[in-house]
């Protein structure tokens, strides 16, 4: 896989994503979209998970359908965000295995080890709800970022365009991966949320050149009063010089700027 130099372009972007979008998070999310549309950000991605922790699927709720549907239609973006979020603990796990899913995730890295087919059936299953709820996904970005080897092989062979990690957006159709850190709020303990404040001030800023700033969202972020005022101040500031977009848009801009630049046109 190629790898993109960052480096500033013809439009400079910022891509807000609302991970964990479901028929348990939806009134939050509706709150999350208000405040965002109140300071400049009217398209996001909307990473939704078909059956979160197996409460209920998407396209067995006609509301939530309802709502979606109306979402794609404002122009914001459907990403598949794995199938229930959840990942069931294996007997014999390893230190460094516990420590990401347990630890680092809270047992949410779904997609972390799975195999070709049991990845492969997720993703066919989790289209199939979102077909079932009129709307479709170009886009997979797996559970905390975190996909394996053999589900990310899984994810190509069924034909999504892209994925994300934390540090890099994947062009699965051109096959380039483009280097971009994701800002990301921790907020399960008083410390995390301290240290996410200091952490993302500092990010804020050292990505300020950076040609897609990319500001990944949870639905408790919007409980804390400091986190939701640093969101939206952030935003508010890359704004200034910054589209609002999403991942699908980014990318399809990004491959007519390639192309363009291929045949030598200004």
């Amino acid at each position: 896989m190629q790898t993109a130099r960052q480096k500033t372009s013809s439009f400079p972007s910022l891509v807000v994503s609302i991970h964990d979008v479901s028929i348990v998070t939806r009134g939050i999310v509706e709150e999350m979209l208000e405040d965002l549309a109140g300071v400049g950000v009217s398209v996001t991605s909307l990473l939704v998970i078909p059956d979160h922790h197996h409460r209920g699927r998407i396209d067995g709720n006609e509301r939530f359908s309802s709502w979606l549907r109306g979402a794609v239609a404002s122009g914001h973006e459907v990403v598949l965000h794995g199938f229930s979020h959840f990942r069931t603990r294996k007997y014999g796990e390893g230190m460094a295995t516990r420590l990401i899913t347990r630890s680092y995730t809270a047992g949410e890295g779904e997609f972390f080890d799975l195999s070709f087919k049991e990845a492969s059936d997720l993703l066919c299953e989790g289209r199939r709800a979102l077909a079932n709820c009129g709307v479709t996904a170009e886009g997979f970005i797996a559970p905390a970022w975190l996909l394996g080897g053999e589900a990310e092989n899984a994810v190509r062979e069924e034909g999504f365009a892209y994925t994300t990690r934390i540090g890099t957006v994947i062009d699965i159709r051109t096959g380039v991966s483009y280097p971009s850190r994701s800002m990301v709020y921790s907020v399960r303990a008083g410390w995390r949320r301290a240290m996410s404040l200091v952490w993302n001030e500092v990010l804020f800023w050292r990505l300020n050149n950076a040609s897609l700033l990319r500001i990944g969202l949870h639905p408790p972020d919007w409980k804390h009063r400091t986190i939701r005022r640093h969101i939206l101040k952030c935003i508010g500031l890359a704004l200034r010089n910054r589209e609002a977009t999403t991942y699908r848009v980014w990318l399809a801009q990004t491959r007519s700027t390639s192309l363009s630049g291929q045949y030598g046109e200004s």
